[in-house]
């Protein structure tokens, strides 16, 4: 079997360990998109204790938190260690028309999805105009019908 060593990836991986304990917080990647009128938020949460997920809502702050534990082995010498533990956590600042209390959340596969409704006043609707005859042709008819 071949062995490929690489000191500089080595030496990267090692004072990651020591300098970088919660790396967890700078890693949770996400995707945002709008759909019809609601936005859909996936975030990855890889190897999150399903318990551990919070998500709230404060004024116009949305925020996510989330654990991942570190295994607990006994007796064990460990050869690679690169998975990270510790807290996620993730805040977005949203804009105003959206249904905040109406945010639905599922979690499978390790993914978060945030479904967040557009607010009913904030969707697009057509406004329908009227049609009817010009004010100074009724004042001039109903002049006309005084005067006689």
């Amino acid at each position: 079997m071949a062995t490929r060593f690489d000191p500089f990836q080595e030496m990267d991986r090692m004072l990651g360990q020591m300098f970088a304990a919660d790396r967890a917080s700078a890693t949770m990647p996400m995707d945002l998109y709008r759909s019809g009128d609601h936005y859909v938020l996936h975030v990855d949460l890889p190897g999150a204790d399903p318990g551990t997920i919070d998500v709230n809502v404060e004024d116009r702050t949305l925020t996510i938190r989330a654990q991942r534990s570190s295994r607990t082995e006994q007796d064990v010498q460990w050869l690679a260690k690169e998975r990270p533990v510790g807290t996620y956590a993730r805040q977005l600042t949203v804009g105003r028309g959206l249904a905040l209390d109406a945010i639905s959340a599922t979690y499978t596969d390790g993914v978060l999805t945030l479904s967040i409704p557009v607010a009913e006043d904030a969707k697009p609707r057509r406004i329908e105009v009227q049609h009817g005859a010009s004010t100074a042709q009724i004042g001039t008819t109903a002049d006309a019908q005084a005067s006689a």
